[in-house]
């Protein structure tokens, strides 16, 4: 009789580990997909999968229109719970996609802090932002004795000739971020002018802003002083620089024309699962750690105003002024004028 019961004890505990063990393997997952420059600090990650009682499954799409056309090209069976990265520029595509769930701003998610207007349509709730703009590199201006331009105009004279490398539009987000800025300043037919102009005097085009930051910069042994990058690329060289410099080797040019001011958001994705789990994502990366962590991994401006900025982010010098020629108008023309560059600058 004593077997009998100890026998039964036993199956019992192991009924009992065999549940535990199913429940374990089988906690939720939360789906998160993101652009390939999602990034931030892994203990701040494991520290909301802990809290959350879910682990991540971050799924990383390329660039965020490569991520867009994922979740678009997937939407009757959803790879995603969540998508982090679409922006300003590509917003009006998702929502008219209906790829996203519509809703607004949970509610547990606080109102911007400070004095920042940083917006996204309803359905988007914004996260960070950033400047693409004109980079150049210090020392080698110093070394040709050459003045810095003073408008996009100056850069169409000869003295500017092969000096430039930009990012193709069609394959590169800051690439099109930058054709936007122009446009918007400008106006399109001046815009595509300029752009006319550009190519006679030598502008050279990239993929993407890999290719064009590492390859084509003369920062980083390339045959180009200037190239369209982030304003906050200078403070990320002296953050990563090896001899602890001082001061940033390289400086952002905020012409005229030359600066879009990009606004990424975070959404829950329409027909995903785990809504309760990627709310709280969206609660997470709204909430100052995310948005300190975020400055320096993602090396964009947190959207909360009032979370301090790192020291290393102090280097980023904001723009005063930037171009769009609005959130409506890249939705109805924003293809044709990708189709109407590449035949201005490339064909």
């Amino acid at each position: 009789m004593k077997h009998s019961i100890q026998s039964l004890m036993v199956a019992a505990k192991l009924v009992l580990l065999l549940a535990l063990g199913c429940s374990a393997a089988h906690a939720a997952e939360l789906r998160v997909l993101t652009h390939a420059s999602f990034a931030l600090p892994k203990p701040l990650l494991a520290q909301f999968e802990k809290e959350a009682g879910v682990t991540l499954r971050i799924t990383k799409a390329g660039d965020a229109g490569e991520m867009l056309n994922k979740l678009i090209l997937t939407r009757a069976k959803p790879v995603a719970d969540v998508v982090f990265g679409i922006d300003n520029v590509l917003a009006a595509k998702a929502l008219g996609a209906q790829v996203l769930d519509g809703v607004e701003s949970p509610p547990s998610v606080k109102p911007l802090g400070g004095v920042n207007t940083v917006t996204l349509p309803a359905g988007l709730v914004p996260v960070d932002y950033g400047y693409v703009t004109l980079n150049y590199d210090k020392a080698w201006f110093a070394k040709k004795g050459l003045a810095l331009p003073r408008s996009l105009d100056d850069l169409t004279q000869p003295a500017y000739a092969k000096l430039l490398v930009v990012q193709n539009p069609a394959t590169s987000s800051p690439g099109n971020a930058f054709l936007l800025a122009t446009i918007g300043a400008m106006g399109e037919d001046k815009a595509f002018a300029w752009w006319a102009r550009m190519r006679a005097n030598g502008v050279k085009v990239a993929k993407g802003w890999s290719e064009a930051y590492y390859t084509d910069f003369t920062h980083s042994g390339g045959s180009r002083p200037l190239v369209v990058s982030y304003a906050s690329s200078p403070a990320a060289e002296l953050f990563y620089s090896k001899n602890k410099l001082t001061e940033p080797p390289t400086a952002s040019l905020a012409l005229a024309g030359a600066v879009f001011r990009q606004v990424e958001g975070v959404a829950l994705v329409k027909g995903g699962k785990e809504r309760a789990a990627a709310i709280k994502f969206i609660e997470f990366l709204r909430a100052p750690a995310a948005q300190q962590g975020l400055q320096t991994e993602m090396w964009m401006f947190p959207a909360d105003a009032t979370v301090p900025r790192v020291e290393a982010l102090r280097q980023a010098v904001e723009p005063t002024r930037h171009d769009s020629p609005g959130a409506q108008a890249i939705a109805d023309k924003g293809a044709e004028w990708v189709r109407r560059w590449t035949k201005v600058v490339l064909k």
